[in-house]
């Protein structure tokens, strides 16, 4: 179980903070409940602790991981189909792996693809969420704010 203050990602929403921890009643059903700080979007999610590990939260990743990630963005693209909807199922099972790693090489390809205006709406919509996770999870690693962790993503791609 985490703590309040712990670092951890929610691998459909990004990393965060947890403020609190809290009884929370949902459907006649009372549960403890993360409050998630996102700081990428400043968003709140409540996330139930007896779901964690099902949904794939973990630890925010290291420095040296993040880095990993870093040189993955600076890599050639790596082949996708060309079915954007069948793209887009496989993309979708990759984040919700919540591996850093392949959340950047989606970034990579899709930002890619975008630049020759090849993204379909769902893809560009996508492309926005994962690219805001990756970004979360810089953010907490190297503890610098929005802006710098969008340009550490855009200077590597």
């Amino acid at each position: 179980m985490y703590q309040e203050g712990d670092k951890i990602l929610y691998p459909m929403h990004g990393a965060g903070i947890i403020k609190k921890i809290e009884k929370r009643e949902i459907l006649g059903s009372v549960k403890d409940y993360y409050i998630l700080h996102v700081p990428c979007g400043d968003m709140k999610v409540m996330i139930p602790v007896d779901n964690c590990d099902a949904i794939g939260v973990r630890p925010i990743v290291t420095e040296e991981e993040i880095s990993k990630a870093i040189g993955i963005l600076k890599q050639d693209s790596t082949q996708m189909t060309g079915n954007w909807n069948k793209r887009y199922r496989e993309n979708m099972e990759k984040i919700k792996t919540g591996n850093i790693e392949l959340v950047a090489e989606i970034v990579r390809n899709l930002t890619r693809i975008d630049r020759e205006n090849r993204l379909s709406a769902g893809e560009k919509k996508m492309l926005s969420n994962v690219r805001k996770i990756l970004q979360s999870e810089i953010m907490l690693v190297r503890n610098i704010d929005e802006a710098e962790a969008r340009k550490v993503i855009e200077d590597a791609i």
